[in-house]
């Protein structure tokens, strides 16, 4: 920030009393004040506080954490959130520009041709030249700022600064999730993919033994039929998986903002299931509700709305007289000679007041206006703790069960291996026909296909939970924000 913009905050802070913002008074959350029955056990949340600080002691696979780097320096969405920042701080100095005169040098030069006849004095028809010169500086049309009206506007304008600054790690934020849930879903259908292969393989074998048992007269074409049509399945999940595969990939891609390196690539391969990546810790019970208010999106919330009410203050200004100054002090000759030598000096000062009279009431719908915006904006604000709010309580939802559904998943997935088995054994024994057997391994291939996303979807709801409680707030407040005086920041 400019060294103007210091000064004009110190401003702010010292004369903040004289302008007409009304008192500023956070809305109430319109949540309850705990998680609902079930979702936590009444434990402190000091010990997600320290976890929630920073992303890495979440993230804690080195893959995902190169990944989410890389997306921090490279990715278009945060460079467009971070542009958007950079022109609400430059818009913050414009506005608070205008509480200082803008002093101005000037010089200039003043030549006219008269006709001799029109003065009375002269007595040849030569023309007259009037000439004037002069150099100085002036200020122009400066606003006495006595009601607060710009230090309203400059008001507003640092606090959609902090809410764009907000707004920018609220981005960053979905940025982290976003990668790691590609990855997570890269590396599912890549676990996904692997099985689909072996379960072809394994078809490919039964029916070239299905087809040599129907070739000798101990199979039956029907048993062939039944084995090519599994074989056919195989193969259409084999392109399924191998697309969601490489979609996943580009997803990946596209977050981290560049083509990743072979080194990446060859990390990521070491990735053949969703065991191999290194688990998310547990974000501990029993999260006080209050703890949301953390969020960036809802801090942005509340910038827009203190902005809405500095409006109001900048509204009420306006039914009040405004006072403008225009002054100017330097030189001044007919002659350019002489310009610069003793007796040559010039001022002027011209202050002008205006007085609202008659607008047709624009006044009074403007000062309603801003109210109507107000009010908007706290229902807005409501609204995103509220969702906020769901989105903690989902993801607490999540945690409760989706722990007890893989259980549940993986312990069906060694049932249904075990039926396969049983069921092969007694196929090649004689014993069943072949659609036994498919029966029990299509169970089987199921059971491992669910188990996946089964597993997935924790791990995922794991990233939502972090993201709904803002997750990586140790730098939300934008600190670094050019003097972050205490009457604006909140944080």
């Amino acid at each position: 920030m400019r060294s103007s913009s210091a000064y004009g905050m110190a401003l702010v802070a010292l004369l903040g009393g004289c302008t007409m913002i009304p008192n500023y008074h956070k809305p109430e959350g319109p949540v309850a004040s705990v998680w609902p029955q079930g979702q936590s056990t009444g434990a402190s949340g000091q010990d997600a506080s320290a976890l929630l600080q920073d992303w890495q002691s979440f993230y804690r696979d080195p893959v995902m954490q190169s990944l989410i780097a890389r997306a921090l320096e490279n990715n278009r969405d945060l460079r467009i959130a971070q542009q958007q920042t950079a022109a609400a701080s430059s818009q913050f100095d414009i506005e608070n520009a205008a509480l200082f005169p803008t002093l101005n040098g000037t010089a200039g030069a003043n030549i006219q041709k008269m006709n001799s006849h029109i003065w009375s004095l002269s007595r040849t028809d030569e023309p007259i030249y009037m000439r004037q010169y002069a150099v100085g500086f002036g200020v122009s049309a400066y606003e006495v700022d006595l009601w607060g009206r710009i230090r309203s506007a400059s008001r507003a304008s640092f606090d959609r600064y902090m809410a764009s600054a907000f707004n920018q790690q609220a981005m960053r934020l979905s940025i982290i999730s976003s990668v790691a849930t590609a990855m997570l879903n890269w590396v599912a259908n890549t676990q996904a993919l692997a099985v689909t292969q072996a379960v072809l393989a394994n078809r490919q074998h039964t029916y070239t033994l299905v087809k040599q048992t129907a070739d000798v007269g101990t199979g039956t074409q029907l048993d062939v039929a039944e084995a090519e049509a599994a074989l056919h399945d195989a193969e259409t999940n084999l392109q399924l998986y191998t697309r969601q595969r490489a979609e996943a990939l580009d997803q990946l891609t596209l977050l981290v903002g560049s083509p990743l390196p072979e080194a990446t690539m060859q990390s990521m391969s070491t990735k053949a299931s969703l065991n191999a990546v290194v688990a998310f810790p547990d974000v501990p019970e029993g999260l006080p509700s209050d703890m949301i208010a953390r969020r960036p999106d809802i801090a942005a919330s509340e910038g827009e709305l203190r902005a809405a009410n500095d409006d109001i203050g900048a509204a009420r200004a306006e039914f009040f007289p405004k006072i403008q100054i225009t002054a100017a002090n330097g030189t001044a000759s007919n002659n350019i000679t002489r310009l610069f030598q003793s007796g040559m000096g010039a001022w002027n000062v011209a202050p002008q007041i205006t007085v609202p009279l008659f607008d047709a009431d624009r006044l009074t719908a403007q000062l309603k206006q801003a109210h109507a915006r107000k009010r908007e904006d706290v229902a807005r604000y409501e609204r995103t703790i509220q969702s906020a709010f769901r989105e903690v309580a989902d993801a607490l939802a999540g945690r409760e069960t989706f722990i007890k559904q893989l259980t549940a998943q993986q312990a069906s997935v060694s049932a249904t291996q075990r039926q396969y088995t049983l069921a092969l054994q007694r196929f090649k024994a004689g014993y069943d026909p072949y659609l036994a057997t498919l029966i029990a391994q299509r169970g089987w291939y199921t059971a491992e296909l669910a188990a996946i996303t089964t597993q997935l979807q924790a791990m995922s709801n794991s990233i939502t939970l972090y993201k709904a409680l803002g997750g990586g707030w140790g730098s939300t407040c934008p600190r670094a924000a050019p003097l972050c005086l205490s009457m604006f920041c909140k944080c």
